[in-house]
């Protein structure tokens, strides 16, 4: 793999660091490997660190010349990523670095997701710890874990150290925008216990795919096919037209990830496979070419429905080898599909006060056949606590009601606008003397770790920046070059400001 410095981007430390960064396995969960790594690179500088039974990791520097009578500024960013790859791509994600490449002015890697959230945060801080160069009041870095599954690590840190009272959290995807709020959220999980029985007849895997997918929370409103959704209302309009077992299902990478493809092993029952019928206009049929033709008319539905906001969604049916195999008994099945087709998905609600930001919505991001039970994931948001609390109570009532058991984590809560910020000011005032415009005051659908911290850090000031990103939590993500280095000059001239 080519090094990114061979290809002379700028500023050559963020990207030197950022290379580093990808080249230590760092998906949710996986993190202790980078972890360590950040712990070494404060050791080999003498810098004051901590790395808690989390693996979560702070880093102190003091003030540089000058300096040394502003106020600490928190500088904060998480350590893991979203780690999804195209399928078949022959890469390992849990003991394998990425595989960089540049297209233009952006940054990608090969077959899998960046990480550019949040790895431009932790390369970014790592910058400026490493130089003795740029101005700065003292600095508590803070580098948490598995914010992707529910921000535990922030959930967990131990913040009684800390002296800072402004923090800039580099967890946002879109430069010129200066977040100042973001939804609260919670991870739901369903398990449906369920019994199987062989069934004998012919083998098909199916496929729903082609779908752009993309972050549950800055892009739910573009009305995306959602895969396991999908794969639904299949599943459910194939019940009444042929008699099929479900033998597996998988779906979706991450809860807040809306899925791109979902693939179901079902068996068409012998009785059925030679059984023949006379169509309305007097064509015979056997059950598998009506079970085609169904699945035919469902993929017809589908592209028309989604032709412009997902237009390459298709359905895809492979012959196994094999006659039969264990299945979902057929009651059970029943209450699966139902599940899968009648839950709520999606933007439940716009904002009344923000136009055109998402209130409340939910992801169905992960669906599984685990053995005698199967599993399905959500990310709900709310910008309103009440919503969200009744969004995860009616998703009880519909789990309860097919018999299925709902479990609740992660629950976290939005970062609320303040109509007073001094911090985010000096921030506005910054921007518009160094670049001769206004930057954007916006809060986001989003999760981040601000509402969490703030409630730890009474009198937390906060804001959110980052460079342009495109398609996060994706096969397709890329991180603009130009940006990150607009964004770089932006956070010096930050923490450069006296009083």
């Amino acid at each position: 793999m080519a090094a990114v410095g061979n290809w002379n981007l700028e500023p050559e430390k963020v990207f030197r660091f950022f290379g580093e960064i990808c080249k230590i396995p760092h998906g949710s969960g996986n993190v202790d490997g980078i972890s360590n790594y950040l712990v070494e690179f404060a050791r080999e500088r003498g810098l004051f660190h901590v790395q808690d039974a989390w693996k979560n990791v702070i880093i102190v520097k003091e003030a540089s010349a000058g300096y040394e009578n502003e106020a600490p500024v928190i500088l904060q960013g998480h350590m893991d990523m979203v780690a999804v790859k195209k399928p078949g791509a022959g890469i390992d994600m849990e003991k394998e670095g990425l595989r960089l490449a540049v297209d233009g002015d952006y940054l990608y890697a090969r077959d899998t997701s960046l990480g550019g959230d949040d790895g431009i945060a932790v390369a970014y801080a790592l910058a400026i710890l490493d130089s003795g160069e740029i101005a700065h009041p003292k600095l508590e870095v803070i580098f948490t874990v598995d914010e992707e599954v529910g921000m535990e690590g922030a959930r967990n840190l131990d913040v009684s150290m800390l002296e800072g009272k402004r923090m800039i959290n580099l967890d946002s995807e879109e430069e010129g925008i200066i977040l100042a709020g973001c939804a609260g959220g919670a991870r739901v999980d369903w398990t449906l216990p369920v019994k199987r029985m062989h069934k004998a007849g012919t083998v098909y895997e199916i496929t729903v795919k082609g779908l752009l997918g993309g972050h549950s929370g800055s892009e739910i409103d573009k009305e995306r096919g959602n895969a396991n959704c999908l794969m639904g209302r299949l599943l459910y309009g194939l019940e009444s037209s042929a008699e099929t077992g479900l033998a597996a299902l998988e779906g979706g990478l991450a809860d807040n990830a809306i899925p791109r493809e979902t693939k179901a092993v079902v068996v068409l029952a012998e009785a059925d496979g030679n059984s023949q019928s006379m169509d309305n206009d007097g064509t015979v049929e056997t059950a598998e070419t009506r079970f085609l033709r169904k699945i035919g008319e469902v993929e017809a539905q589908f592209r028309q429905e989604m032709q412009t906001k997902d237009p390459d969604v298709c359905i895809t049916v492979e012959r196994l080898e094999g006659d039969g195999l264990e299945c979902v008994v057929p009651e059970d099945a029943r209450k699966l599909t139902g599940l899968l087709f009648s839950a709520p998905n999606g933007v439940q609600a716009m904002s009344a006060d923000m136009k055109g930001l998402v209130e409340t919505s939910l992801n169905m991001g992960i669906v599984r056949l685990e053995g005698e039970r199967a599993v399905i994931q959500f990310s709900v948001r709310s910008s309103l606590e009440g919503a969200k609390k009744a969004l995860v109570a009616k998703l009880e009532c519909i789990a309860r009601m097919a018999g299925a058991v709902q479990d609740v984590r992660g629950d976290y809560p939005g970062w609320a606008y303040r109509k007073d910020s001094p911090f985010r000011d000096m921030a506005v005032e910054v921007y518009r003397n160094r670049y001769g415009k206004e930057p954007e005051i916006q809060a986001i659908h989003a999760g981040l770790e601000c509402g969490l911290l703030m409630a730890k850090i009474p009198g937390l000031e906060c804001i959110s920046i980052g460079p342009d990103m495109k398609d996060i939590h994706t096969t397709e993500e890329k991180l603009s070059i130009s940006s990150t280095a607009r964004v770089w000059d932006y956070v010096l001239n930050l923490l450069g400001q006296h009083g």
